[in-house]
Order: C-alpha cells, then sequence, then structure tokens
C-alpha cells in the first residue's frame, strides 16, 4: 500500500467523515509554491491553503520571526500579561484599512471567530439584534457563522436550529447587469416586511464571494449599502477573510469600491498558515463592549502576531499588491486563450476576476452549470500534479489562489497542467456516456 492510501486508511478510522478531504493526497512539505507529498511527488499549489498562503509555504522571512519568537514567549494570554507584537500588529493594521476615521483592532484565532465577535460588536453598538447577509456567502462554520452563510449544502445540514434575526438577501445577480439595483429592491422588501432598519444591527457582505463562486460585487452596490447602512445607523461589516492581504490587487477589496466600511473581519493570509484573525473597525464602534466582552485564551497569540507582522513586511518588500495584479491579468488571459483555441471551449463559461482572485465556471455544452466536469477536473488535475480548488451554489466553478510569490513557470506551468486536465476530463466523460 502506497504511503498516501495507508495514511488514508488511517485518517478514515481516526477523523469523523464531516471533515472533508478535496484529495486523498497528503502533504510532507511545501515551498513557496510547490507541495511535496509523502511519495515524494511534487505538486504546483493553485489553492494556497483556500487563500491562506499568498505570501507563499514557509517564506524565511515568516519563519524566521516565528522562530526568533518561539525562543522568546509563546503564549501568555493577553487578556493576562499583554505583549508587544500584538499592539504594533494592531497599530498597523488601523492604518491599513481603508478610511480616515480612527480605528481599532482585535485579534482572535479563525476567520468564523472574526465574524462572530463582529457580530457582538455590532450589537453591542447598536443595541440591535437583526443582522442581515446574502445568498451564497461563506461567514463560517461556527453557529452565527452558519446562519450567515448563505449556501446550505454542505455547511448547514443537520446543524439547525441556527441564531435568529438573521436575513438573507440575495446577491447581486450579474447576468442582469444592473449595478445590483434587483437586490436593493429585496433589501427594501425585507426592511418592509421581515425587519424594519431600525431593529438591524449590521450588514455583512464579502467584496468578492468566496465559497460563493468568486462573485464581486458592483462597487455601486458597495456604495449604496454604505449609504443604507449610513441612513439608519447599522454596522456596516465588510468580510475580507478570503478577499483580504493582497489578494484582488489591493490590500483589502474593499478597497476598490471607494468606501470606508464600519468594521472588517480578515484572517487567512494574514500570518502565512499561523492561526490568527481581526476584527478592525472605527474605534469608536468597536470601544462599544464592555471590559471582558471580547477575547479568548489563544486570540492573537505570539506566535500569530509575530507571523503577521512578518507578512505584512514581506507584501510591502517584494509589493506582492502589485503583484497580484501582474498574476490575475496572465490568469484572465490564459483562461480566455484556453476558451478561445480548444474544441472544449464552450464547456469554459464566464471568466472573472479581480486582481488574483480568478475563477470560471465549467458549463455543459447548453451552458448549464456542470459540477461534475468541475469535480472530474479538481480531481484529475491532483493526478497531473496540480491542486485546484472548486466553488460557487452550483459546485461549477474553478477558483485559483495560488500564492502571489508563484514564478512565472510555474505559474505557466500550471495553466498548462489545467487545460491538459479540462481536455482529459471532458474525454473521460465522453466515453463513460
Amino acid at each position: 500500500m502506497s504511503a498516501n492510501a495507508s495514511l488514508h486508511q488511517r485518517r478514515g478510522a481516526a477523523v469523523p467523515r464531516g471533515v472533508g478531504n478535496a484529495f486523498a493526497v497528503y502533504a510532507k512539505s511545501a515551498n513557496n509554491s510547490e507541495i511535496v507529498d509523502e511519495e515524494g511527488k511534487k505538486y504546483i499549489d493553485f489553492a494556497g491553503g483556500i487563500a491562506v498562503v499568498n505570501t507563499g509555504h514557509c517564506h524565511p522571512k515568516v519563519i524566521a520571526a516565528v522562530k526568533a519568537q518561539v525562543e522568546q514567549l509563546t503564549h501568555a494570554c493577553f487578556q493576562v500579561t499583554p505583549y508587544e507584537p500584538y499592539i504594533r500588529l494592531a497599530e498597523r493594521i488601523n492604518k491599513m484599512v481603508p478610511g480616515s476615521t480612527p480605528k481599532k483592532t482585535i485579534f482572535l484565532t479563525t476567520g468564523a471567530e472574526a465574524v462572530e465577535n463582529a457580530v457582538k460588536i455590532a450589537r453591542a453598538y447598536t443595541k440591535r439584534a437583526g443582522v442581515i447577509a446574502f445568498s451564497g456567502a461563506f461567514h463560517g462554520r461556527t453557529l452565527m457563522g452558519m446562519a450567515l452563510t448563505g449556501k446550505y449544502a454542505p455547511y448547514k445540514i443537520g446543524f439547525g436550529p441556527f441564531p435568529t434575526d438573521v436575513y438573507h438577501v440575495p446577491f447581486p445577480d450579474p447576468t442582469l447587469k444592473d449595478g445590483g439595483a434587483a437586490a436593493l429592491k429585496h433589501l427594501e422588501t425585507i426592511f418592509k416586511a421581515d425587519i424594519g432598519p431600525d431593529n438591524v444591527a449590521a450588514i455583512i457582505i464579502e467584496p468578492v464571494q468566496g465559497e460563493g463562486g468568486f462573485n464581486i460585487v458592483p462597487f455601486e452596490f458597495m456604495k449604496a449599502l454604505r449609504d443604507i447602512c449610513t441612513k439608519h445607523g447599522i454596522v456596516f461589516i465588510v468580510d475580507e477573510i478570503q478577499s483580504g492581504f493582497a489578494r484582488t490587487g489591493k490590500m483589502f477589496a474593499v478597497e476598490h469600491s471607494g468606501i470606508e466600511p464600519d468594521l472588517v473581519t480578515m484572517a487567512k493570509s494574514m500570518a502565512g498558515g499561523f492561526p490568527i484573525s481581526a476584527v478592525c473597525g472605527k474605534a469608536e464602534i468597536m470601544d462599544a463592549p464592555a471590559p471582558g466582552g471580547l477575547g479568548g485564551t489563544y486570540a492573537g497569540s505570539p506566535i500569530g502576531c509575530a507571523a503577521a507582522n512578518a507578512v505584512i513586511d514581506v507584501m510591502e518588500e517584494e509589493n506582492l499588491v502589485e503583484r497580484a495584479n501582474v498574476i490575475g491579468k496572465r490568469m484572465l488571459e490564459r483562461l480566455n486563450e484556453m476558451k478561445r483555441k480548444n474544441s472544449f471551449g464552450n464547456r469554459i463559461g464566464d471568466i472573472r476576476g479581480l486582481g488574483a482572485m480568478v475563477a470560471c465556471d465549467m458549463v455543459k455544452s447548453d451552458g448549464a452549470p456542470d459540477a461534475d466536469l468541475t469535480k472530474a477536473v479538481v480531481s484529475k488535475a491532483a493526478e497531473n500534479g496540480l491542486v485546484l480548488l472548486s466553488c460557487g451554489v452550483n459546485a461549477n466553478v474553478l477558483r485559483f489562489l495560488m500564492p502571489l510569490t508563484i514564478p512565472e513557470k510555474q505559474l505557466e506551468a500550471g495553466f498548462d497542467i489545467l487545460e491538459k486536465t479540462i481536455g482529459q476530463a471532458i474525454e473521460a466523460s465522453a466515453k463513460v456516456a
């Protein structure tokens, strides 16, 4: 039995089935944009641990910062004996988040925890209960995170009941090309039929949906939401957990729309693979909870803070914000070339992206979503040495989240593999049919 197969057998016996695995491939080591499995096979990484390693696997400056921190202080609990790296990181993020209003930041451990705390802060500030989210959204696997998430399978199956006072608005339909006008009408209906705006604590949205399919919120829609929140005293929460830290060609995706959110949640690529998350927001709002109302034993650990400070250094020194635009432009070029020159081009549907947050739909010959083909492409890509992820409400979206530090040759090689893989998957499906 191979090493991967043996580990997968052990995994089946020791780990619950609810923890899904994209592949039966077990990573042993990784460097920048390459992963090596237990059998020594190398893979080009187009997943980035789900947008976690924008600075690449094991960036030497991040590893050096963590090693230095480990030798000095691994844990103290910030609420007991605070430490300087936490303060320094908060100061830096307060300056990074868009808008001129003074900011404050709290650090936590996971993205879902950041979302939970953003809702707590909004409710403490407004003294209201209601929260409005969007269809197709993903905000985590905690109970509140699942309540806010606008995708039923697999995230909500069997886990209800969920927290109350949560309402969903249809995400702006890009095919309407209306700048989100129809979605705004749905929001107005909710205000009239379900909950008055004076009872809404927060509206939360991803500026680019992650699990929902890499759907970009129209910038005019973001501005309209900002205006609505300001008018009604609603806290506007922008979830940057997947789209933040240079992925979209800005440090935060909300910058593209030119608005100032009230609260921003962040995690994933914040610390290059080390667990930390954050909520940054307007100081007045952030100060609403009473002392002791926020925190966590491991929240903002010294190691996570050290890693995050190093990640910000790397992003500045290596100009990864602009690098995301360069990579994104090339990805769009390759995908459009693939669609144009191949006989299977009609099976590639919409191609979209903001910076290096790029995706394409896989469709049937009649244009309908093709989840089976998407699944086959992801599986076959792994066999061919490419780690790839899917997403979308219809499970038919290929998303690309390679490290922003990926060398040009590996980027091109990855798309060469993808092109070959799509052809192979379509040919295999035709034989089965």
